[in-house]
């Protein structure tokens, strides 16, 4: 093998241009450019040719095989207690079935407890996660390649827990000035309201202390049971539930004559 050295070439469109041997070396000097004229060479004519890139081997006249990493977009629901709770993935370019894992902003890594493949777009994962935080998501196909979410897409939170018992809040009588306290707890601020039915007329409920209050101002005509439901809602939209009742006495209005 031997090295041809090229200080200046100039071949007209359609020359046919040999340099060396098989298995020689064409330097061509700082600044010089070599340049072919436009056009396709077809895979046949470049069969059992290479050329070297960054000291690599690579062949001409073949085809290669590309893979898509997989991407996470979203999730639903994307707040979670510690219990196992299953979340819908969206993505794109999954394959059946991969590894799905989360992984806390500590880089504390958990797999999935299992994993079920809907379409190259969703899949679903059941997770059981004892830490409370933030996750991001990482899915790696059964091809090796993979991807993360690029935030923190999964809150795990402790919802609501109401600490009143569901039931009667107490009876009053018509016109009373009421005031009666309800209280739920979690890992962040609650705001209370009301889900459904309604309190009794005069009385409201504060969103941030969980008192209901005011002065009945009912014209109810018998003794009247009031039920509604409030709900208590952390930070993390996480909500829970209880049913109520208050129960607001109507006396005789009118009075009775003896003969």
């Amino acid at each position: 093998m031997s090295e041809v050295k090229v200080d200046k070439l100039s071949p007209r469109l359609g020359t046919t241009l040999t340099l060396g041997d098989s298995g020689d070396t064409i330097t061509l000097p700082s600044g010089v450019t070599f340049s072919l004229p436009s056009g396709t060479i077809s895979n046949a004519d470049l069969a059992n040719s290479a050329i070297t890139i960054n000291g690599t081997s690579v062949s001409l006249g073949g085809s290669i095989t590309t893979f898509s990493l997989p991407t996470v977009t979203s999730l639903s629901p994307d707040t979670i207690t510690n219990s196992q709770t299953s979340v819908i993935i969206t993505g794109t370019n999954f394959v059946s079935v991969p590894i799905v894992e989360a992984i806390g902003t500590d880089g504390s890594i958990y797999r999935a407890d299992t994993v079920s493949y809907s379409s190259s777009t969703s899949i679903t994962a059941a997770f059981t996660l004892a830490t409370d935080g933030t996750y991001y998501i990482r899915v790696e196909n059964n091809n090796g390649f993979s991807g993360r979410s690029a935030t923190a897409l999964l809150t795990v939170s402790d919802a609501p827990t109401w600490t009143t018992a569901a039931g009667s809040l107490g009876s009053f009588s018509q016109g009373d000035a009421i005031s009666v306290t309800v209280a739920a707890t979690s890992d962040s601020t609650i705001a209370y309201s009301v889900a459904s039915g309604s309190l009794p007329t005069g009385l409201s409920l504060n969103s941030s202390t969980g008192v209901i209050s005011g002065t009945e101002s009912g014209t109810d005509s018998a003794t009247t049971t009031y039920n509604f439901t409030l709900r208590a809602t952390d930070q993390e939209s996480q909500t829970a539930d209880r049913a109520f009742s208050i129960t607001i006495n109507v006396g005789i209005k009118e009075g009775m004559q003896f003969n």
